[in-house]
């Protein structure tokens, strides 16, 4: 008969040396990737979130930032302050500041969606004829007020496209510049009865309607895009979300927030 002792001082030799079976090993906890987004593309990233957290087993914990501006909120001021964070979208100009700030990882840069100023009135109101730039021009007329962002888009319509539409010169008292929240808001409390911003920006505010796009010949594209910020605590999780977000489900969600995906 073989001596029994031998497999309980083997045992014993395997915990003494530091193995231990798998199930007392201590689990690990999930990934939560720091997201950075300005406000044109949080409605894309809200809805890709719940799938991608699914399918992938990664946390997205997104924080909205202005995308450029003087502010201690912007993308660029938070990178400055060290902030955690291992993904940024925002506009493909904003970006490119980041990338010559060394904030980003050029080589990880993926373009996400177009975006398109549109025309909102408040929900239930006569919604007028944009559809050609005399309408257009005489929609903006007869209007009583008008509201628009402090953003890329509110500075080429009150900067570019409104001083070159031979407009009254009363018009300017109309305008009424919005900084601390989209300009929805404003039309939805009557405080404006028209009111343009990237479409992905208005779509989810509630109260209004949303007329359309402003005229093909005088509309300004932004391109929003993403990264994977310079010093990414998760470098390869956060590339793999910007992978996900240009395949075919991320781009159907991008362009169900008012998007125009990239193809």
């Amino acid at each position: 008969m073989r001596p029994l002792f031998k497999p309980f001082m083997l045992s014993c030799a395997l915990l003494s040396s530091g193995v231990t079976h798998a199930a007392d090993a201590p689990e690990t906890l999930p990934v939560t990737l720091k997201v950075l987004s300005s406000n044109g593309f949080k409605g894309a990233i809200q809805a890709i979130a719940p799938e991608y957290e699914q399918v992938s087993g990664v946390k997205l914990d997104v924080t909205v930032a202005q995308a450029s501006g003087p502010t201690p909120q912007t993308i660029a001021s938070r990178l400055d302050r060290k902030e955690d964070a291992d993904v940024v979208l925002t506009m493909g100009s904003s970006l490119d500041t980041l990338t010559a700030r060394n904030q980003v990882d050029q080589s990880t840069r993926v373009d996400l969606g177009q975006s398109f100023i549109a025309m909102a009135v408040r929900k239930g109101a006569l919604q007028p004829d944009i559809g050609s730039m005399k309408a257009f021009r005489n929609t903006l007329l007869d209007a009583d007020s008008i509201a628009y962002s402090d953003s890329a888009s509110g500075i080429y319509l009150s900067h570019w496209l409104f001083p070159n539409m031979n407009l009254q010169p009363q018009f300017l008292l109309k305008g009424k510049v919005v900084g601390s929240e989209p300009v929805g808001n404003i039309v939805a409390r009557g405080e404006a009865e028209l009111g343009f911003q990237q479409l992905s920006v208005l779509k989810p505010v509630k109260g209004i309607d949303i007329v359309g796009l402003i005229p093909d010949n005088v509309q300004q594209m932004v391109l929003y895009s993403g990264a994977v910020v310079k010093n990414s605590a998760h470098p390869d999780q956060a590339k793999a979300l910007l992978d996900y977000m240009a395949s075919d489900k991320g781009r159907h969600a991008i362009e169900l927030s008012g998007l125009k995906p990239m193809h």
